[in-house]
């Protein structure tokens, strides 16, 4: 398995490593700051042709795999925007899956484009106030009309982009759960029109990456039309499995780079601060712990490729794509950790970004799995431990 970049790899990072530079550190301090989202950027990715660097050709995108969407997240993080630069595109770099595996060619045609273009934004609603990990166990009711439409009763939670988003890609249940054989039936997934006047958005004040909002969604009677179900009824919850390892890929990627961006701040800093006559990084206690910073976050960025290569490949990923997650999260949060402590005061200053790195990093480590729940799948599934919850 050979993890060098190819010419077309190491040319898309250097385009995306120069449409980064118009955005530099201080843009997303500023962002981060008054918590706006940075439609400027989101804007430049979409006007380059990035927005759709794995969805299809067919419908506009560049038809590249996940191994060439983590290096893009990777290159975006890196350079200073962290989570901020990264989850203002997400959603769109492979979100929609599900609709590009399970929907019809009517749907991949109406849905794919203005999402490529960047004329629609969406958000992806499955977690619920009590339903997090278990994911069978959410409230949100879609109820089959005369007409055929479905009529949306629920709540959301942790709902990245809600704000600013045309459409959702939501996760209901149409038949309740007493009345499956499975918690896993009986689940449907819906791309439609955030109706604003059904669904009460509310914005959840965070730690960090505060320019890309989460939120609450209240919703209360929002008709669905029957052409905005994705797949078959009661299904939903098979699809979205489909998109779960990329996901874990693509956060990682993510992690990894806000790892490489505080270490790049932590190590030149250690170079130019000078303290009894000499630079600080010439002290193995400042130079060792930046050291296996790197190191973790190499090993980490190792794993990812090979997820994503596996992924790519058709091959089953999962053990990989779980472990690359917890790795790379745990490295970059190290990382940025270090990097504070390097810079001492400094780091504790909005003025050379680390502290806003650190509280990014807490993101991969939280989300969209907890890193418990990674060690117990790895556990069960690659050790062969019996199941632990």
């Amino acid at each position: 398995m050979n993890f060098s970049l190819n010419e077309d790899q190491r040319s898309l990072v250097a385009a995306i490593e120069r449409l980064c530079e118009d955005f530099p550190a201080d843009y997303w301090r500023d962002h981060d700051d008054r918590a706006v989202f940075p439609h400027k950027f989101h804007r430049a990715v979409a006007e380059s042709g990035w927005l759709g660097i794995a969805m299809p050709e067919a419908q506009g995108g560049a038809g590249l795999g996940i191994t060439e969407a983590a290096l893009m997240m990777r290159a975006i993080s890196a350079s200073g925007a962290g989570m901020s630069g990264a989850s203002s595109v997400h959603m769109n770099i492979f979100g929609l899956n599900p609709v590009v595996v399970f929907g019809s060619e009517a749907q991949r045609q109406r849905f794919l484009p203005p999402l490529i273009a960047g004329t629609e934004k969406a958000c992806f609603a499955v977690t619920e106030p009590d339903a997090g990990l278990d994911t069978t166990s959410l409230k949100t009711q879609a109820v089959r009309q005369p007409n055929g439409s479905y009529l949306l009763h629920g709540r959301k939670i942790w709902i990245s982009t809600a704000q600013v988003a045309d459409r959702m890609l939501i996760l209901t249940r149409t038949t309740p759960i007493d009345q499956v054989k499975k918690p896993t039936q009986g689940l449907t997934l819906f791309y439609t029109a955030l109706d604003r006047s059904k669904v009460e958005v509310r914005e959840i004040h965070k730690l960090g990456r505060a320019a890309v909002d989460s939120n609450m969604l209240f919703i209360d009677g929002l008709e669905v039309p029957e052409e905005d179900r994705i797949g078959e009824e009661g299904r939903g919850f098979e699809y979205i499995l489909h998109g779960l390892n990329p996901e874990r890929i693509l956060i990682a990627a993510e992690a990894i780079g806000i790892g490489r961006a505080a270490l790049r701040i932590a190590s030149q800093y250690a170079q130019e601060r000078i303290v009894f006559g000499r630079p600080i990084g010439q002290n193995q206690g400042v130079a060792h712990p930046l050291a296996r910073a790197w190191a973790n976050l190499e090993a980490a960025d190792l794993m990812m490729l090979k997820a994503a290569t596996l992924y790519d490949a058709g091959e089953p990923c999962g053990i990989e794509a779980n472990a690359a997650k917890y790795l790379a999260a745990e490295a970059a949060h190290d990382a940025c950790q270090n990097a504070i402590l390097t810079l001492g005061g400094m780091g504790y200053a909005k003025e050379y970004h680390v502290e806003r790195l650190l509280r990014e990093s807490y993101i991969p480590r939280i989300a969209p799995v907890s890193p418990q729940m990674i060690l117990n799948f790895i556990a069960e599934k690659a050790l062969g431990l019996p199941k632990s919850y």
